[in-house]
């Protein structure tokens, strides 16, 4: 190995390293959830406002694909949607929709994020114009470290975690879970509380 490799080997091992630190992390929020003695502060939390704060936190990531973030409010009698909940649990969960949204998207895709009232309940949805998921997949995307397409997993990124920690996070919250997609179409999921 020459001195010229150095930085090429050096920044594969922080890539790695980094990819390790946030599996390790995705791990220990599934761990915490699934613990139900684990007492989290619960306070009134605005989905609205959070889908906007991670809309902007991804916004980067959609850029370098030009790839169209939009946000939507439906509400009721002008109420916002305001959940009882954990903030912390909520914004990783509405970041995990959105970040997953984009890796699975095509170039110059769009993201439609809808966080307001449907049919008098409260519910957060994140669709896509993606590579959608094979309906013999769509049960098992919810499963830790899962992967539709395995052979594009480390080009795409991510630890495998992501919708995990939707289900559990959704569970913790007694909120259903629902998807719809088709391959090739894009995807939609769901959140109503």
């Amino acid at each position: 190995m020459g001195a010229e490799d150095v930085p090429h080997f050096a920044g594969n091992i922080y890539k790695e390293s980094q990819r390790l630190i946030a599996l390790v992390g995705d791990i220990m929020k599934i761990s915490q959830l699934d613990e139900d003695h684990v007492q989290l502060d619960e306070e009134p939390v605005d989905l609205a406002q959070i889908a906007a704060e991670e809309l902007e936190r991804a916004r980067y990531a959609a850029e370098l694909r030009k790839i169209q973030l939009r946000l939507q409010v439906p509400r009721e009698d002008g109420r916002q949607p305001v959940v009882t909940g954990v903030r912390q649990i909520l914004q990783e969960m509405v970041f995990n929709l959105i970040d997953n949204a984009i890796k699975y998207n095509r170039d110059g895709g769009t993201v439609i994020v809808s966080a307001g009232y449907l049919g008098g309940q409260i519910a957060l949805s994140v669709e896509d114009t993606g590579i959608g998921i094979p309906e013999e997949d769509q049960e098992r995307v919810f499963e830790r470290f899962y992967r539709v397409d395995k052979s594009h997993s480390k080009a795409i990124g991510g630890t495998g975690l992501g919708l995990s920690i939707v289900k559990h996070g959704a569970l913790y919250h007694k909120a259903a879970v629902e998807l719809e997609s088709k391959e090739g179409s894009g995807t939609k999921i769901t959140i109503k509380f």
